[in-house]
């Protein structure tokens, strides 16, 4: 479901009618000088999609309500292909819906994370007119929905700022920034930078972990939430520096811990005197998950007779954190209720598992009890937000391919589905009527759509209406052919229900026999399901070269209840492996117009693994594409940075699991290889180092299997610079034509 209006153009027979008609209306009302109605024209002739057209859609961000409910304002990130660069501008639409527009910054500088003050009046953004970027603020004018007077500077912080949150009282922001956690105030900070930089030495020291994350070496820098007042900023000139920043969060701690996104692991409570914020206390951080939730007073001079700690930028006194979870695993994303008595956040229940069902606690304010709301309901929550009248809480949450709406109040045991479809970035009108979320399809990337929840939205059979709020992309994705996503069960491992999904090409002929792309996902706990992606899109590995596209939510896969996901662990190669062969079997029966005699598989991450897994026990694709996979899982263990995912997958590091890390190793199998593989990998992929990319491409090739490496380094474990993104969809559609159009 897209969230946009049906577009229909008469049919012929209608026009017919029309054109039989007209003189009998004509003779009957001549005195009405209203001239006949022109014809309609004909229905202009869609295309292919391509990666061209894919480049040109605007990246749209989480909206942002006005505090009085009539205008959004969100982010949009345009990509240039020729520059080879993506920007994030500010734009703006009117609640209801109608033109977006951007936002009158004044500056082509990239600008993103737009945050209203609670009085409607100004908005704060994060810019990157500076190098780093700051947080500035600009008058914002509610009946115009403009901006207005001069751009101020809110933060002057040597290591950047960003994340920026506003005081419900709006005397102050609170904002991240990474700094050394031993320095002791902002200029050692910028020293310390700027000699890392000069240096003529490039060598690194390590004597702890995490050395390395994701795609970067994190020097030991730690990302603490900092403070700075509003008052003084009012009427400051354009680039002024703002005063100094007070550091909430000290410590060798990262706060938030890393993240790849999604909402905000902080919250400021109703009276502006507490923030609630996670973060990992243990030891060895690359074993652990352990996140927690913890409370520090905002006001300093609470907190005034307290040691110095020795703290960052202004020397100032600190709180000792609160820790109010007690889970051993994930705690995260803290957000108070509107009437300040309650604290929500998601939680799970086993360490060092970092695919746990994620579930929604509640805790009492007054008597310090947490609990469970979501016991008797075996889904992950998502994004979520409170009810205006803190009674009750709107999420979404990942159900066979869609992410529903759900309204679960404080008093169910069960949630009440609003909206099917693919939601995310859930935030409510501050009166309460009004519903903003992110909204995609298979066949459409993010929009911003609005749900009125003012008429019990919680009560059985409510079937409320979205609109679409920005609709940004429509000039472009209405010249092109997309079909829809279509869901299929079969019977898998242990004879379980398995969902597929199957794409058919642009221009679709139940006559004729396609080639098959068999994509194969990554998490390994994820899925695939009604929701667009730029990485992997499924429309455009359709439409390049007429080919219909399979996707399986094998065992391991989310949204279809913990024990299905808990599934994989342990058992790479087991049930995930056979759900896949039946899933093909099944579609290969089913679906005539499939070729199983010119079929592709392709993964990536853990798909790249079972790319590498299916590769040694069966011969039944023509090709393969391996992207960032594990081809051996000892030695895959040794070079990523989260040794807690390994762990938990192969029930503990190789010296005490050894068997079961050589009995899914795909690398043990290299002697039944033949399927000829292209193999990908980014140097700045530290979950998977590339040396498993070269390792594979080094043994198909002794063995004489056809085979190619695209070896990206300025990539990590994603491809996202356009022009690479280019060549990788190139790369591939090329290697899978190469071996399935014969």
């Amino acid at each position: 479901m897209s969230g946009k209006e049906a577009r229909t153009q008469p049919t012929d027979k209608t026009m017919n009618v029309k054109s039989l008609l007209l003189p009998l209306v004509l003779a009957t009302t001549a005195w009405a000088q209203t001239p006949p109605p022109a014809p309609a024209e004909p229905a202009k002739e869609k295309r292919r999609f391509t990666f061209e057209d894919m480049m040109k859609l605007k990246r749209v961000g989480e909206p942002v309500p006005s505090p009085d409910g009539k205008w959004v304002v969100f982010a949009a990130t345009d990509v240039d292909l020729t520059a080879n660069t993506k920007k994030s501008h500010l734009w703006i639409v009117a609640a209801t819906g109608g033109q977006a527009r951007r936002l009158n910054t004044a500056s082509e500088n990239e600008e993103e994370r737009p945050r209203f003050s609670p009085d409607g009046t100004k908005i704060i953004f994060t810019s990157k007119a500076t190098d780093p970027t700051q947080i500035w603020m600009r008058d914002f004018e509610d009946k115009t929905g403009g901006l207005t007077g001069v751009a101020r500077q809110v933060t002057d912080i040597s290591t950047g700022a960003d994340g920026g949150i506003w005081s419900p009282d709006g005397k102050s922001i609170v904002f991240l920034s990474s700094v050394y956690p031993d320095a002791k105030s902002d200029a050692e900070n910028k020293q310390r930078d700027e000699e890392l930089k000069n240096s003529k030495v490039k060598a690194k020291t390590f004597d702890k972990l995490l050395y390395r994350h994701w795609n970067a070496f994190t020097e030991f820098k730690r990302s603490h939430l900092f403070v700075v007042q509003v008052s003084n900023l009012q009427n400051a000139e354009a680039g002024d520096a703002s005063q100094k920043a007070r550091d909430l969060t000290p410590g060798d701690r990262d706060v938030p811990p890393f993240n790849l996104g999604g909402q905000d692991m902080y919250a400021i409570s109703p009276d502006s005197q507490e923030l609630a914020y996670t973060s990992n206390p243990d030891e060895v951080e690359a074993t652990s998950t352990n996140n927690e939730i913890f409370l520090v007073p905002m006001n300093v001079e609470q907190v005034s007779n307290l040691p110095d700690s020795g703290a960052q930028v202004g020397n100032l006194r600190h709180a000792e954190p609160k820790k109010i979870s007690t889970s051993p695993g994930n705690d995260s994303t803290p957000l108070y209720s509107p009437d300040g008595k309650s604290l929500a956040w998601k939680s799970m229940a086993r360490a060092g598992f970092e695919a746990d069902k994620s579930r929604l606690f509640i805790y009492d304010r007054a008597s310090g009890k947490a609990r469970d709301l979501s016991t008797d309901w075996d889904r992950s929550t998502g994004s979520f937000v409170w009810a205006a009248d803190s009674k009750a809480i709107y999420l979404s949450a990942e159900d066979h391919g869609e992410q529903p709406i759900y309204f679960f109040a404080l008093d169910a045991k069960q949630p009440v589905e609003l909206l099917r479809l693919h939601a995310d970035d859930l935030v409510l009108s501050q009166d309460g009527k009004a519903l903003f979320f992110s909204l995609s399809s298979i066949r459409s990337p993010n929009d911003i759509a609005r749900l009125d929840v003012s008429q019990s939205p919680g009560a059985a059979g409510a079937k409320p209406t979205p609109i679409s709020v920005v609709q940004i992309n429509d000039e472009v994705l209405s010249e092109i052919e997309m079909n829809p996503l279509e869901s299929f069960t079969f019977k898998g491992a242990n004879n379980d229900d398995v969902q597929g999904f199957l794409l058919k090409p642009p221009g679709f002929d139940a006559s004729k026999k396609y080639p098959l792309k068999f994509l194969i996902h990554g998490g390994p706990q994820g899925a695939w399901g009604n929701s667009w992606t730029y990485r992997w899109n499924a429309e455009l590995f359709a439409a390049t070269g007429s080919y219909v596209v399979v996707m399986i939510n094998f065992h391991g896969s989310t949204g279809y209840g913990q024990a299905f996901t808990d599934a994989i662990s342990g058992d790479w190669g087991g049930a995930p492996y056979e759900d896949l062969m039946k899933g093909l079997d099944y579609v290969e029966k089913t679906y005539p117009f499939i070729d199983k005699n010119r079929e592709a598989a392709l993964g990536a991450s853990y798909g790249g693994y079972m790319a590498n897994w299916v590769m040694g026990h069966t011969d039944r694709f023509k090709c393969i594409v391996s992207h960032d996979g594990v081809f051996n899982t000892e030695s895959a263990y040794g070079t990523t940075e989260e040794l807690w995912f390994n762990e938990w997958e192969f029930k503990g590091p190789p010296w005490k699991n050894r068997e079961l890390y050589r009995k899914f190793s795909p690398h043990l199998f290299a002697d039944k290889f033949k399927t000829p593989t292209l193999v990908i990998h980014g140097q700045l992929d530290y979950r998977l180092d590339v040396a498993e990319g070269f390792q594979l491409f080094t043994t198909l090739q002794r063995l004489g299997v056809p085979s190619k490496m695209l070896y990206f380094p300025d990539e990590g474990h994603w491809v996202n610079k356009p022009q690479n993104s280019q060549l990788w969809y190139k790369t591939v559609d090329d290697w899978v034509d190469q071996w399935t159009k014969k």
